[in-house]
């Protein structure tokens, strides 16, 4: 039982920098109002976050090594709870400081929580321990949805982000009981050095089964972060949904997430093995992205369920069988490496994709037009997988 512990530790601290990131995105129309700017703006803010999230990912193994991976799960805990309260100050560039501190605590959390399961988990558990505790960023997200807009009518929205910097700040100091016995293995003397910079990307580039599995990361990051930062915002301002109704309407595809991640490892485990899973997930994003596109106010609310179910499923049910074909496709000993350098590809799609769909929303007055961005985009990504022959998994080095 003793075994779960680190389990649910993990997944509480995912679950935490991932409400974190997202508070702001769901409060978006509101903040944006109140500072006299687009609300397509939080692409950008997005966009922050994860270039401070792709480089804290690349330096992971150092600062892990070094310090332990509770230690760095603390310090990522309060990088956010800091990056919050910056971004409760009313001038653009305390926010924008604030979420490139947000990125630098959340980028480090998947490794160090990889180090502490791979050590306490036993190997008849593994799949399953770590399906679950991928499941920790749509928890947090629904977190985000479910939480955020309610208490904003009870404070305004910079007090809302104080609100979840103090539980980010409440969380680093309950994970200290596991220090002592998680952190027994670090190596404060470790030097820090720029390849540890540049090892993971070119193991990624020099795989091509996983350059493959990196650029479709790439694609879909796109569209799951496009679909978390703006739903609530389409929905408020192209449908006239009310921002509490709208948040509970990002929940609904965090629990098809939720599900999704651990359904969909099931599904590539016993019968579609994981390549021809991630083409039916890009399919499944395509026709998800072109029905939210299509909505309309006077649609039954079963239906938007429905269609924002599924697209949960797709667009952030895929984490789990994507970072299990690469542990797979991994030299041996080095599947840390190379979910480092395809996690790196994989933030630098939220990067470039929030931000673009604003633009393109922007300039055709409509968020509709984001959403039929991602219909090509996840297209795309479907055929090129679907084409993908399976490849042999890379031999260990000698």
């Amino acid at each position: 039982m003793s075994n779960w512990l680190p389990l649910l530790a993990t997944l509480s601290i995912q679950a935490m920098v991932a409400m974190a990131l997202l508070t702001l995105p769901v409060m978006a129309p509101v903040a944006a109002k109140s500072l006299s700017v687009s609300p397509a703006l939080v692409g950008v803010y997005v966009a922050i976050t994860y270039a401070g999230a792709m480089f804290a990912s690349l330096t992971s193994g150092t600062t892990v090594s070094r310090l332990g991976p509770i230690r760095v799960s603390q310090w990522g805990l309060m990088l956010c709870a800091t990056g919050l309260c910056l971004c409760a100050v009313p001038w653009l560039p305390a926010i924008g400081l604030g979420a490139l501190m947000i990125g630098l605590g959340y980028g480090p959390i998947t490794p160090a929580s990889s180090q502490i399961l791979a050590r306490t988990t036993p190997p008849s558990q593994m799949a399953l321990v770590f399906s679950i505790k991928q499941t920790g960023v749509p928890v947090g997200a629904m977190l985000a949805g479910a939480i955020v807009p309610s208490l904003m009518l009870r404070i305004d929205w910079q007090w809302s982000l104080v609100a979840v910097a103090l539980a980010c700040v409440a969380s680093a100091v309950m994970s200290q009981p596991m220090r002592e016995g998680m952190d027994d293995l670090r190596q404060p003397q470790l030097p820090f050095q720029m390849g540890t910079l540049t090892t993971p990307l070119r193991m990624v580039l020099g795989h091509r089964a996983l350059s493959t599995m990196a650029a479709c990361s790439f694609i879909f990051s796109m569209v799951q972060m496009s679909l978390t930062t703006y739903l609530v915002t389409y929905l408020h301002d192209d449908l006239a949904y009310g921002m509490v109704s709208a948040g509970l309407l990002l929940s609904v595809t965090q629990m098809g997430g939720i599900g999704g991640r651990i359904a969909w490892g099931v599904v590539a485990d016993r019968w579609m093995g994981a390549q021809k899973t991630l083409a039916l997930l890009a399919c499944l994003m395509a026709l998800s992205a072109l029905a939210t596109a299509l909505l309309l106010p006077i649609m039954p609310v079963w239906g938007i369920w429905a269609i924002l179910l599924v697209f949960g499923a797709s667009a952030i049910g895929w984490n789990g069988v994507y970072l299990a074909e690469v542990a797979r496709q991994a030299p041996e000993g080095k599947a840390s490496v190379a979910t480092g350098g395809t996690l790196a590809f994989t933030f630098l799609g939220v990067v470039i994709g929030p931000p673009l769909f604003g633009a393109l929303s922007s300039a055709f007055g409509t968020y509709r037009a984001g959403f039929l961005a991602l219909v090509v985009t996840s297209s795309l990504c479907a055929w090129v997988l679907y084409r993908l022959k399976p490849s042999a998994v890379m031999p260990a080095p000698e």
